[in-house]
């Protein structure tokens, strides 16, 4: 799975939040945020763990 780094970029600014409090809420850790951030891959799990601290739906996030 492919988020959109930008899309994610912009979901934690307008949530007002940081890598690392996304990692707290998501449980997954800020090293793998920031590698999600920089445009690597993860896994659906992760993916799935993300968009929902953030609240939003997972095709929300991903690249088209």
């Amino acid at each position: 799975m492919r988020i959109d780094r930008i899309k994610l970029i912009t979901e934690l600014a307008k949530q007002d939040l940081t890598q690392k409090h996304l990692a707290e809420l998501s449980g997954v850790s800020r090293v793998t945020i920031g590698n999600i951030r920089s445009g690597k891959s993860c896994t659906d799990e992760i993916g799935n763990k993300i968009a929902k601290a953030l609240n939003v739906p997972i095709d929300r996030l991903l690249e088209k």
